[in-house]
Parts: structure tokens; sequence; C-alpha cells
């Protein structure tokens, strides 16, 4: 059993006035009625604009705010972003990694354009694609996850970031991210907003938890659903393997057969290219007889790969 990331004995909270430094812990959530839950997150909605705000009166500094983009991957935690926000958004941002599941990307692309909201899809630089990688080096495992957050995400923010922003002194950005302080322990400390050169990074669900994030889906039906996370509870926009877990190519090749046909066949290649068979293995770092699962996660990763930090994720969602 995984141990909660707020012990019950060490909150003094209240739950149906959340504060802006920890979450209240999931269990306390779980025990509101129906009522107070909803009221709950109206309140959160609440603080979420709020955290915006602040976001705006602490970093802008006389500049100008060319655009506010949310970064949607697809997954439940950036549908509620998107929906949430999206009335204050002037773009939504994805970042198209090259190895991930397709039916997302069209996802968010469909989405994007019922709301008439101008979509930024990029991709990363030519050399830092995750083919490339692989036919050279194989497989990514858990030593490489921030090196593949770079390559794949981080550049193609960085496009954005030079495509809205083109007076770097005069001009800033806002990046809204679906990150969340309760997800795992490597996002307890994620601050609600910050600035980081021309991008303000701002985080409305710091203080959300998962029910919290279902309440929100009853009250508002309309958030959109994206079938990949229902089916494999995860976006699937990235599939780089570097915390893959056991069979968790099976799982997708399941219900997603053409991508594990693409991964399959970028293994023929790399094995091909004279990669060692052990990095020809997607997700190989799960099935290593002295792998030392919990010691990998505390790894550095990158600020948008927060599934990939949960131990007990992908167990969980097979079962």
């Amino acid at each position: 059993m995984s141990t909660p990331l707020f012990a019950l004995d060490s909150w003094a909270g209240d739950p149906m006035h959340p504060g802006t430094d920890t979450p209240t812990p999931v269990e306390l959530v779980a025990e509101l009625t129906w009522n107070q839950r909803k009221q709950r997150v109206r309140v959160l909605i609440e603080q979420a604009h709020q955290i915006l705000t602040d976001a705006l009166a602490t970093h802008t500094d006389r500049h100008t705010i060319v655009g506010t983009c949310l970064l949607w991957s697809g997954g439940n935690d950036s549908n509620v972003l998107a929906h949430l926000m999206r009335p204050l958004a002037t773009h939504a941002v994805h970042a198209n990694t090259g190895i991930g599941i397709e039916e997302t990307r069209q996802f968010v692309r469909d989405t994007a354009a019922a709301w008439g909201l101008p979509l930024l899809e990029r991709h990363p630089p030519a050399g830092s694609d995750y083919r490339s990688y692989v036919l050279e080096h194989g497989f990514p495992g858990p030593a490489q996850h921030l090196r593949m957050y770079q390559r794949l995400k981080e550049r193609a923010l960085r496009q954005v970031r030079r495509e809205l922003v083109t007076r770097p002194h005069r001009q800033r950005v806002v990046f809204l991210a679906g990150r969340r302080r309760a997800e795992s322990k490597r996002r307890v400390r994620v601050p609600l907003h910050e600035r980081d050169r021309s991008v303000i990074w701002v985080s409305p669900l710091a203080l959300w938890t998962t029910l919290d994030l279902n309440t929100y889906r009853h009250l508002h039906p309309d958030t959109p659903r994206n079938q990949v996370s229902d089916l494999l509870h995860m976006s699937g926009e990235c599939l780089c393997g570097s915390f893959a877990e056991q069979d968790e190519l099976e799982q997708i090749r399941q219900w997603f057969p053409d991508t594990a046909a693409r991964i399959d066949t970028l293994a023929a290649e790399a094995r091909a290219n004279g990669v060692p068979e052990e990095r020809c293995r997607w997700g190989w770092g799960a099935y290593r007889p002295t792998s030392r699962p919990r010691a990998d996660r505390r790894r550095k990763t990158g600020p948008l790969c927060s599934s990939c930090t949960a131990p007990t994720l992908w167990q969980q969602a097979a079962s």
C-alpha cells in the first residue's frame, strides 16, 4: 500500500476552505457529502482564477502579456484545466512528441477546433526527435527521462515562446499547466506560479485532488473526455518508455494496436542499426533483474511529466 502524500494527523486545514499551501488529504475529501464536495470545488474554481490573477500581478512587471496558453496533453487533468480556463486562453499548446497515441492528438485538435481556440501543435526540432534518438542509442531507460523531456517537450515549448514573444525585454507569455501537488512526491512543492525568463508558469489546479477533478466533471458534463485516458488512465501523448511498467506495451497493444506496431517497427529498425539487444526493447528499464524502480523515480523529471513519477500508476490503471 502506498504511503499518503499528506498525512491526516499533520494537516490542520478546512477541506471546505482549502488553502494555497498543502492540498487537502484525499481521505478528508472522500468523507464530505456530495453537496459539500460540490461547494468545495466551487471554492477551488475561484482559487484557480485567483492564482492566475496573482501570477500576473507578481510577474508581469509592466511587460505586455502576448498570450495565455493552455498546455494541453489530452489527459484528464489537462482536460479539466482546458475547460476551466478556456475563456481566458488565447491559445492551446500541444507538444507532439512523435511517440504517442494519435487518437489523443486528434482529440486535442478536434476539441480546440470546436471551441474556436487556436492550437499551436509543435514538434521537436530536427535531430531531437524520438526516432533519431532510438536509432542511435536505443529506447530510453529511467536515467534518460529528463533528456526525453528536454528533447520531446521542452524544445517544442521553446518554439511557442519564440513565436509569441518577439520582444523578450517587453513581452511575456503565460503557460497554464495542469500540475497538481497531490499527484506525486515530486509535485508536493510545485509552485502556484513562477517565471522563467519571458514565460510565466501558472498551475491553477495545484491544490486539487483527483476527487475534485471528478466532482468538476459532474458539475460540468461538457468537460471533454479523451477515450485514451478512459481506457489507459493516461493521456498517451508521450510514450517515451523511460518509466514504463512491465506489460505496459501489451496493454497499449490491446486498445491501440497501430501505436504498438509503430513501436515494434522502431525496435526492428534499432536492431538493424546495431543497437544492443537490451536497448531494443521498449520499456526495458522495467525488466532489469536488479531494477530499483523507486530509486529510479527519484531522478529529476520534466515539469510536465507528472504521470511518469507515480510508482503504481500503471498497476492501478491495469486493475
